[in-house]
């Protein structure tokens, strides 16, 4: 399962109020650790003694600390111009995989957008930006998948693999002579298609198209009818 495992790896999950890094079994971000993600998130970047100062910690416990968040991918150095004479200060600052540790509204902003184009425009206009959203990723992913004589296994594969960086988390099952199971354990999207389910069926018409002609695709799973994932099943007709 490598487009499962890509997923995982480097994923940063909230359970319990604690934050742990990597999906693979690391320990949990303490809360010295958030002190201090915090703090620089607030500065936008700081020194090793900054933070040591104004946490009421050694140099040597901090630094032991963004050691580890820097193994994890979530703050990194940078070498900034010092103000007057002596050399440039090392400076730490968070990384983009960091940004998900802090609150996010984008699934909000995207249901109450797509309501109000409901209201301005009517079902028809909102369908026709639906199918123009389609229709860019079709395109995008004719960029990425392979076309025949490529097999349908690998065309499938690498649906998945783009799947997944999108954050799908997929996987392909192989059922039999060239039939697959495309799963996608997670939807990134799921509050915004339960607001408008039209999303779930451009997303079935991109899989056909973005496969190629003589291929057919249904779903069989259904997150939104209360499954635990979104399965297809995909062979050739």
């Amino acid at each position: 399962m490598p487009a499962l495992r890509q997923f995982v790896k480097g994923n940063i999950c909230k359970i319990d109020n604690f934050l742990y890094c990597g999906g693979m079994g690391e320990k949990p971000v303490t809360q010295a650790k958030q002190r201090l993600l915090e703090r620089i998130k607030r500065a936008g970047s700081a020194t090793t003694s900054e933070l040591a100062r104004e946490q009421g910690l050694t140099n040597v416990a901090v630094r032991q600390h963004l050691r580890a968040l820097e193994a994890n991918g979530l703050v990194e150095q940078k070498t900034l111009a010092a103000g007057g004479r002596g050399r440039p200060a090392m400076h730490w600052s968070l990384t983009a995989l960091a940004s998900s540790l802090f609150p996010d509204r984008h699934a909000e902003l995207a249901v109450g957008l797509i309501r109000a184009l409901g209201n301005a425009v009517g079902e028809e206009g909102l369908q026709r930006v639906i199918d123009e959203r389609a229709t860019e990723q079709v395109s995008a992913y004719a960029q990425l998948i392979p076309s025949p004589p490529a097999s349908l296994r690998v065309r499938v594969e690498a649906l998945a693999n783009q799947r997944t960086a999108e954050g799908y988390m997929a996987e392909v099952v192989a059922e039999g002579d060239e039939s697959y199971l495309l799963t996608e354990h997670h939807c990134p999207i799921c509050d915004a298609a339960k607001t408008c389910m039209g999303l779930c069926t451009a997303e079935l018409d991109v899989f056909r198209r973005a496969l190629g002609s003589g291929v057919h695709v249904e779903r069989v799973k259904h997150l939104l009818t209360g499954d635990s994932c979104c399965t297809y099943r995909i062979h050739q007709e």
